[in-house]
């Protein structure tokens, strides 16, 4: 059964924002964004951790993989999926990622005369922390069944300083100086918005949000081995029924599916980078059965692993969506 996050009513506007304002704040995004990302792909930026996405047409579904992340849309939408978890966005909605979570996602509406333009912006968990701390935010309770996915409305007060942002790139002998104050600014609205509990409980140095980002780093670094939930519980410091109950509710999948997610893509990507067969590949990154990692392998990208890779290798427009 699919979990769908129902999509907020596209009307809604803040009191105190006039339409006009945010409507113009918008388009303003979206011609900076064209500007930034002139052909389709995805465009890194002068300020770390600033990206760029344009997309010309709707897409094929796409494995990905979000680092935590703020994704402001500033035209067309974009359909998410986490495990079971569907996320749909658009231009008046925003993408965030608390987590390192793999993902399938696919470009619902765009054309080339409107194309899909987003910009997303990297969290760093230690500034995060660092503006938690110093403005005494108040702590968020741990919630259990929070996603480490999450979509809100996006209110003029954001897209503001991700404008400043963004504009700064046109001055970049001011963009070390104002560049991180505009950053902050945007944390900020996150922090203190509808989606700020997600935010503050990732800031959190203790607790089970902490704790699953630690095994999922965990298991980021040792995917290529075989997998031990006692000993994934361990180096967490949680009981094993914890662990497997707050990894589920954070990523939908459980730490042996998430292990498995990140052998295939790894796998895809050697073959694709290293010309390696699938064979090779498969023990590259853990597999001993080169029957199950075709079966796995086909299950995840809709096709076995030498056709997968040829039709990359044709330039495949689908796999282009990358943010």
């Amino acid at each position: 059964m699919t979990m769908s996050q129902p999509a907020l009513p596209l009307d809604t506007v803040a009191s105190d924002e006039a339409p006009g304002r945010l409507a113009a704040a918008r388009r303003e995004l979206a011609s900076c964004i064209a500007r930034h990302a002139p052909v389709d792909g995805t465009h890194p930026s002068a300020y770390p951790g600033l990206s760029f996405v344009r997309f010309s047409g709707p897409s094929g579904s796409n494995c990905g993989f979000y680092r935590p992340s703020l994704t402001i849309a500033a035209q067309g939408a974009k359909r998410v999926e986490l495990g079971e978890a569907v996320y749909e966005y658009d231009e008046r909605h925003f993408l965030l990622s608390s987590f390192d979570l793999p993902v399938q996602a696919r470009i619902t509406c765009a054309s080339r005369a409107e194309p899909y333009l987003c910009v997303a912006l990297d969290i760093d968990p230690q500034r995060l922390g660092e503006l938690v701390g110093e403005h005494g935010l108040p702590s968020a309770p741990e919630a259990p069944g929070m996603r480490g996915l999450a979509v809100g409305t996006t209110p003029l007060a954001l897209i503001e300083p991700m404008l400043r942002l963004v504009r700064l790139l046109d001055t970049p002998e001011h963009l070390p100086v104002l560049g991180p104050l505009a950053e902050r600014e945007i944390l900020y609205r996150v922090l203190t918005g509808e989606l700020g509990r997600r935010l503050r409980q990732a800031a959190l140095s203790a607790g089970a949000s902490s704790q699953i980002a630690r095994a999922i780093a965990w298991i980021k670094e040792n995917y290529t081995e075989p997998l031990r939930i006692e000993a994934l519980a361990q180096a967490v410091n949680m009981s094993p029924s914890s662990l497997h109950h707050h990894f589920k509710a954070v990523t939908a999948m459980s730490p042996l599916q998430f292990q498995k997610q990140l052998r295939l893509r790894e796998a895809r990507m050697l073959m694709l980078s290293e010309l390696l067969d699938a064979g090779s590949a498969a023990r590259r990154v853990g597999y001993e059965s080169a029957s199950q990692f075709s079966r796995e392998y086909s299950r995840l990208f809709g096709s076995p692993p030498l056709r997968d890779v040829a039709r990359l290798r044709d330039g495949d427009p689908a796999e282009t969506v990358a943010a």
